[in-house]
């Protein structure tokens, strides 16, 4: 049994039609939009969704509160692997709720309503121009791309808080399938989906980190775009319309992680709800992929020139690890 990746996010909100404008102007392609929802479908066939708060068709109870990500759907091959993780979850104690379409619901031991449904993944065709240097000029005689907006392809990754991010990352393995991908010591463990290839589909965040609520929370999604002419395409149509840059996770504009080497730029979703990312050039993994533990520091937000205080040095040494013993977790764990 793979998960394939994400197949859908579903937001709770407090008002539609802002949420609705802002992921039209962020770039996601309209499936259907009306006075009670509005979906937006992605070449992957991820899908966003989104609902007002108080409708039936969100998960009861809410798991947190005000706006953002409310239930994870993961996607799978097949309805015999959403029997299997049917099953998996049983032998953890927890209940599952089976709808008529076959998908699975579930809420994890951190507090995060998840569902398991079969999904036709597609395959997303992409292009991006050669990259020219001083001493390499493979796009000779051609001139680049040109693009005009921004169009998020896939969903790679979600972000969460949690009270105990060693056990969440557990979890997921056990009944998903996850595997470990990297550790940020002391503020998360990523965790890719055994059906893709992208650095991590999930990221749990620590809840001790003075930045952190106390209880489990969204806090971004990330959306994969062919280069970084995409990325910077969108951060600018989105500043114009805008939709500004402003919150704890903003971290100075366009710049890249070393854990992941992903080129990001964070914007504000309305209603304090977290942060929608531009994602591009980001590792991708097989098995063969020995994890790593970074300070996280070193390893968070290279180049950011506005980062949270706890993330600022200006002269962090190298420290990272090969962690496939996992002996990182231990300071960790809890109970």
């Amino acid at each position: 049994m793979n998960v394939l990746g994400v197949e859908s996010v579903v937001f709770g909100v407090s008002d539609l039609a802002e949420h609705t404008k802002f992921w039209t102007d962020f770039g996601l392609p309209v499936e259907r939009s009306n006075a009670a929802e509005a979906v937006f479908r992605l070449a992957s066939g991820s899908r966003v969704v989104l609902y007002a708060h108080g409708d039936a068709r969100l998960p009861s109870p809410d798991p947190f509160p005000g706006d953002g990500v409310k239930e994870t759907v993961w996607g799978v091959e097949s309805a015999a692997a959403v029997a299997d993780v049917a099953a998996r979850l049983a032998a953890e104690g927890i209940s599952v709720r089976h709808d008529a379409d076959g998908t699975i619901h579930a809420v994890c031991p951190d507090g995060q309503p998840i569902a398991v449904r079969v999904w036709a993944k597609q395959q997303v065709v992409s292009e991006v121009s050669p990259v020219n240097t001083p001493a390499s000029y493979p796009r000779f005689n051609q001139h680049r791309i040109w693009r005009q907006r921004a169009i998020p392809k896939t969903i790679n990754h979600v972000v969460f808080f949690s009270p105990d991010y060693v056990a969440s990352f557990e979890f997921y393995e056990r009944v998903l399938g996850f595997r470990y991908a990297d550790h940020s010591k002391g503020v998360g463990i990523f965790a890719r989906a055994g059906g893709t290839f992208e650095h991590h589909s999930i990221f749990w965040v620590n809840c001790d980190l003075p930045i952190a609520p106390d209880h489990f929370k969204f806090m971004h999604i990330a959306f994969g775009m062919d280069d970084i002419d995409e990325v910077m395409l969108g951060a600018n149509i989105m500043e114009a319309k805008g939709w500004k840059n402003a919150s704890m996770n903003a971290s100075g504009g366009i710049s890249r992680h070393r854990i992941s080497s992903a080129i990001y730029y964070y914007c504000d979703i309305p209603g304090h709800a977290g942060e929608a990312e531009y994602h591009a050039d980001t590792d991708y993994l097989d098995d063969n992929w020995v994890p790593r533990a970074w300070d996280f520091r070193f390893g968070s937000l290279l180049w950011a020139n506005s980062a949270p205080p706890i993330f600022r040095g200006d002269d962090i040494p190298w420290d990272m690890t090969f962690d496939a013993d996992r002996k990182s977790f231990e300071p960790y764990r809890k109970g």
